[in-house]
């Protein structure tokens, strides 16, 4: 049986995690602090889990340089479940605001959720998730679909559309993005031009936070599970503009809500309820918040900001690419040359899949795990994630190179 040390684990999520992080994890989950109990048995309620959740807070204030007006929120049901409660809560912001321009809940405020619109980005499976989940919510009427990959790559996900194409609303709630697809292996270069004009910007960044510098006073809300770069699955961090939490925001009455017609969401996914108890409301998992913590520590150790982290990330990326760059005739790396991942490389190898079974056995005997790619799209898929070290990365471009030489010579 391989040993940890001799495993470089390159799946998309839940993704590896840094071995002396596991190891302090290990030990506290027996004895934490000299306490006589493990962290996972100390109440949610108590002092010791609010220095938890305060210190990863901070440090992750710190690492991103997250501006003061802004709340980081610990919340539960993943990515999936933020699908829902972006949508529940800039809805219910965009309702506040327009009841305080037209002064009152009368035929007015009616009349203009008629008009309510949610712009979605589609460039991959998360961001049509998302939409879709919207859709379901509130209707099909109040969805714009900004842009759609797909319609302009042969039905296929793997490009972003040209911004000058893109058919954004005039008020929209918000308009929502992913930043990185790990499906499809399609990553914004940048913040989009065409959203530094004043608009409420939902981004998700499951797995790429952590990996590069982000202008986090562009957005409204930014949020990402913790199982790619920061943690566990169990924990999702929302990093929200105070504005849009009381006293500055709040959500409309339920009641209000319903005779517009439109949904309200559960208090456990309600970003003003989570704020007001310091992501305590229910009974969150702190053990999940200790680990994410113990990572953001170890980053700082590393590097006091996130531009040491980015460095490193696009040097093993430029390492796998370049290889596979290097064998056009072995390799296709399906994401145009423009919008590539550097979290997660998605490729096809020559020979379809029998070929790629071949690639993925090998891989596998060398140490290399967790390569196939996304059961929807298949391929090869490298999800190179902070925890991936350098070394790995060239393991995996080494191995690329050769076995690109066999099937030459084959």
């Amino acid at each position: 049986m391989p040993s940890r040390a001799e495993i470089t684990h390159f799946g998309a999520g839940p993704a590896a995690l840094p071995t002396e992080v596991i190891e302090n994890a290990a030990a506290a989950l027996i004895d934490f602090q000299e306490t006589g109990l493990g962290i996972a048995e100390h109440s949610h309620r108590s002092a010791l889990a609010s220095n938890i959740i305060n210190e990863a807070k901070a440090d992750l204030a710190t690492y991103l340089d997250i501006p003061d007006d802004y709340e980081v929120l610990f919340m539960q049901g993943g990515g999936s479940g933020q699908f829902a409660a972006t949508a529940y809560n800039f809805v219910g912001a965009w309702v506040a605001r327009k009841q305080k321009e037209l002064g009152g809940s009368g035929p007015e405020l009616e009349a203009a959720v008629k008009n309510l619109k949610m712009d979605y980005i589609i460039t991959g499976s998360w961001s049509q998730k998302a939409s879709a989940e919207a859709e379901r919510l509130f209707g099909a009427e109040h969805i714009n679909v900004v842009a759609d990959s797909r319609k302009t790559n042969n039905g296929k996900y793997g490009t972003i559309p040209d911004e000058s194409t893109w058919n954004l609303s005039q008020d929209a709630a918000f308009v929502y993005f992913c930043d990185n697809e790990t499906v499809e292996g399609v990553e914004f270069p940048e913040f989009p031009k065409s959203l530094e004009n004043g608009q409420i910007v939902v981004a998700d960044m499951s797995s790429n936070i952590l990996s590069r510098t982000i202008p986090v006073n562009k957005y409204s809300a930014i949020f990402f599970g913790a199982q790619k770069n920061l943690g566990m699955a169990g924990v999702t961090v929302v990093i929200i503009n105070k504005k849009f939490l009381p006293p500055t925001t709040s959500q409309p009455p339920a009641i209000l809500m319903r005779q517009l017609g439109l949904p309200i969401p559960p208090r456990i996914f309600e970003y003003e309820t989570i704020a007001k108890n310091n992501s305590l409301y229910n009974t969150l998992s702190i053990f999940d918040v200790y680990l994410a913590g113990q990572v953001l520590k170890r980053l700082l150790k590393q590097s006091p900001k996130v531009q040491g982290q980015q460095a490193i990330a696009e040097k093993k990326a430029e390492l796998i690419y370049a290889v596979l760059d290097a064998h056009p005739e072995v390799y296709r790396i399906t994401p145009d040359k423009t919008v590539r991942s550097r979290m997660n490389i998605c490729f096809r190898i020559e020979g379809g899949d029998a070929a790629e079974d071949v690639f993925l056995k090998e891989a596998t005997a060398l140490g290399l795990t967790g390569l196939r790619g996304h059961r929807s799209v298949g391929g090869v898929r490298a999800s190179n994630y902070n925890a991936i070290p350098l070394e790995g990365a060239e393991k995996l471009a080494k191995f690329i190179e050769t076995f690109a030489a066999q099937r030459k010579t084959s």
